[in-house]
């Protein structure tokens, strides 16, 4: 009978940290076989804490996390204010019972004890792996137990532990995993200022990642997608055209073979001549023409090419301000070239 993945992952991990120092001399030792089966080699004092920690371990490779649980927490209550070298495993071993009974939320306090106690331990990393995991699975809905029933919320509590592991690790692989899982899950649930923030700091953190062009493509959906109209403010479309011409320079290629930038640039204009003309509108209503003119004017010059710009003609000609003669002609729609003056549109 061939061992389980979960076994051989718990029966490796004891090996390995029976290995870490003198402390551990006691633990079961064991040997992989050609066969696939580990093969014990020496084993630890019955009645000892080696004895105990490979017994809590063998009960949750046997898929028996409640008595592993007991044991353990037996054993803590016996030892955990002393200075005894098995207490961070012991906290671990009982989290990952714990987590193999489904409850994940109890868990945590035993990951939290080896990572904020015991950060030189050997378990540190695992316990920070399984808090990621578990906050993967609160913000894609898994609910918290409360009275035996899976009901509360638990995105708050996913989302600070996915923030929590890249503040524990930080460069590594795990944290830049937690980073994107973050911005994608804010983008997903339309946090979208919270998003955008979010790809900013992945891309500031992580600038080698084959995953920053995706980082810098979501940042720029999410601040389009924050602009609620003409009537708001459009200072933040600025920036995001600078963003659209940093990636159209960090990324030509995928720029010209996609065009979403020229369709995003284009957005950005029209959504910046539609406030030009929304201001234009109000100095009309109230009877400021010459405010009025000096705004419409400075549209068509500025956007062009845009829809905002042929209305601003209708209305200057209607007006009187403008002849058809005089009226300029269209021009091919395109990315419009950035001004210093562009924040005051």
């Amino acid at each position: 009978m061939s061992t389980s993945p979960h076994a051989v992952r718990l029966l490796s991990l004891i090996l390995a940290m029976g290995w870490v120092s003198s402390a551990f001399a006691q633990s079961s030792e064991f040997t992989l076989e050609e066969s696939g089966q580990w093969a014990q080699e020496a084993a630890p004092e019955p009645g000892s804490d080696a004895a105990i920690m490979a017994d809590a371990a063998r009960y949750i490779a046997q898929g028996n996390p409640e008595k592993a649980q007991k044991i353990l927490s037996k054993w803590l209550d016996e030892h955990k204010r002393t200075r005894n070298d098995f207490i961070a495993q012991a906290y671990y071993l009982r989290g990952v019972a714990r987590l193999d009974r489904g409850r994940e939320y109890k868990a945590l306090f035993d990951f939290e004890a080896v990572i904020r106690d015991y950060p030189s331990s050997p378990y540190f990393l695992k316990a920070v792996e399984h808090e990621y995991n578990i906050g993967i699975d609160y913000i894609n809905g898994l609910k918290r137990r409360f009275l035996g029933m899976r009901f509360e919320n638990a995105r708050p509590t996913g989302e600070e532990l996915l923030i929590r592991t890249q503040e524990r690790v930080p460069g590594s692989q795990l944290a830049e995993q937690a980073a994107m899982a973050l911005a994608d899950h804010y983008y997903r649930i339309r946090e979208l200022k919270l998003a955008a923030e979010m790809y900013s700091i992945f891309r500031e953190n992580y600038p080698n990642s084959p995953r920053v062009r995706q980082a810098m493509l979501r940042e720029i959906e999410a601040n389009i997608a924050r602009f609620k109209g003409p009537r708001y403010d459009g200072s933040g479309l600025v920036d995001t055209k600078l963003l659209i011409e940093q990636y159209q320079l960090q990324f030509p290629e995928e720029s010209i073979r996609s065009g979403i930038t020229d369709g995003l640039n284009a957005w950005i204009d029209e959504s910046a001549a539609q406030q030009v003309l929304d201001t234009a509108k109000w100095y009309l209503k109230v009877d400021d023409g010459t405010s009025a003119r000096f705004v419409l004017a400075r549209l068509i010059r500025r956007h062009p090419a845009t829809d905002a710009a042929d209305e601003a003609i209708g209305i200057m000609i209607d007006q009187g301000w403008l002849t058809l003669e005089e009226a300029p002609e269209p021009e091919p729609a395109g990315p419009a070239e950035p001004t210093p003056e562009d924040s005051d549109s």
